[in-house]
């Protein structure tokens, strides 16, 4: 009798054993395809170690279309991915009140104002250094941290996909030309899926 108490209280156990790794398994699943987000000072750290260009997501609480691209299309499993194994990336918000060194500045927000961190509020030093006019803007910065390009709202991840391409690494060394340009965008197969 004590033997058989003891068969099923092993076979519980097990059970419970089995069913929590494979609850971790299908969390670290989704984690996977999560955007592994750091600040701007730590993508500039890593880059000197392992050099890759970094993509800036320049959004704002009170932004819309950031929203959408944060569900839509950072959310993307293979969008996650590629950014997760090309670049360094960073979420920015525009207008918050973040201290950030960069290229041996210090960027504030002096006139933030804690009352309208979800309403419009004050623009961010960093943004107003890179010009940031819309949100969201994605930044994408070389490998040593100096601006390539600033694409302006909301893309879905097939749109993201073509400048993701184009800057990953220097791949966008190969275009000089406009017409160039146009090429590579008119003959760009896409393989991200939608969802």
């Amino acid at each position: 009798m004590r033997t058989l108490l003891h068969i099923k209280i092993i076979l519980v156990f097990l059970f419970s054993i089995n069913s929590f790794s494979q609850e971790i398994a299908f969390a670290n699943k989704d984690i996977d395809h999560q955007i592994k987000w750091i600040t701007l000072e730590d993508a500039v750290y890593l880059q000197e170690a392992a050099p890759r260009n970094i993509i800036i997501d320049m959004y704002t609480n009170w932004c819309g279309p950031c929203k959408l691209l944060d569900r839509n299309t950072f959310a993307n499993k293979d969008v996650a991915k590629y950014i997760n194994e090309n670049f360094y990336a960073v979420k920015f918000n525009a207008e918050g009140n973040d201290i950030v060194n960069f290229k041996d500045f210090t960027f504030t927000n002096p006139n933030y104002d804690p009352a309208k961190a979800n309403r419009r509020n004050s623009s961010h030093q960093l943004s107003q250094a890179f010009r940031i006019q819309a949100f969201p803007t994605i930044v994408f910065l070389d490998k040593s941290s100096n601006l390539l390009h600033k694409l302006r709202g909301y893309k879905t991840p097939k749109q993201l996909e073509v400048y993701l391409k184009l800057f990953t690494d220097e791949n966008y060394k190969n275009y000089q030309t406009p017409e160039e340009f146009n090429k590579f965008f008119e003959s760009f197969v896409y393989e991200f899926k939608s969802r």
